[in-house]
């Protein structure tokens, strides 16, 4: 299979689109960029992250990408793992970045829905993640909360060099009635 063979929309600047091999070295910049709020990662990590998720999705040439995993991985983060004790069956967002150069253009929101519909289309019925509270990440604190997240927990984590908020978003699955 080639990286042509899992394009399952056009890259265009405002589609979600697969994170295909030969692009995961722009990937794994962006996400060290902002390492203090996602954790750093080398290579070999990202691309084991990237096999495992539910949803590995980016924006263009990688203005923006998101990594999300479902209750059935195997996924040592200790966020990752709170949620898992905490809920059933859950999609967490383990990771969302926006380049600078491509912010206030709606690409985590972008993100964001597409990832709801398809956690909506195979019966999930919440959005999970946490959000740094130390250090701060007011940013992404307000983004949350203009979505309608709500705070489900707290921890201190890696020997108490972070705290951090757990969130929840509640969605309606696809057939579901009210």
């Amino acid at each position: 299979m080639t990286d042509k063979d899992l394009e399952v929309w056009p890259a265009s600047d405002d589609t979600p689109s697969i994170i295909p091999l030969s692009i995961q070295a722009r990937v794994l910049a962006l996400n060290n960029t902002y390492a203090t709020e996602l954790s750093w990662l080398d290579p070999g990590r990202l691309s084991v992250l990237i096999g495992q998720a539910f949803y590995a999705r980016r924006i263009g040439d990688v203005a923006a990408f998101l990594l999300a995993f479902d209750e059935s991985a195997e996924y040592d983060s200790p966020n990752y793992l709170w949620f898992r004790r905490c809920y059933p069956r859950f999609v967490y967002v383990d990771r969302v970045a926006v380049a600078q150069a491509a912010r206030g253009r709606g690409h985590a929101r972008r993100l964001y829905a597409d990832l709801i519909a398809r956690a909506a289309a195979v019966g999930h019925d919440v959005i999970v993640c946490e959000v740094n509270s130390d250090p701060p990440n007011p940013a992404s604190d307000a983004f949350h909360a203009a979505l309608g997240f709500t705070e489900v927990g707290t921890a201190s984590i890696h020997g108490g060099s972070k705290t951090v908020r757990y969130l929840a978003l509640p969605i309606k699955p696809m057939g579901k009635q009210e």
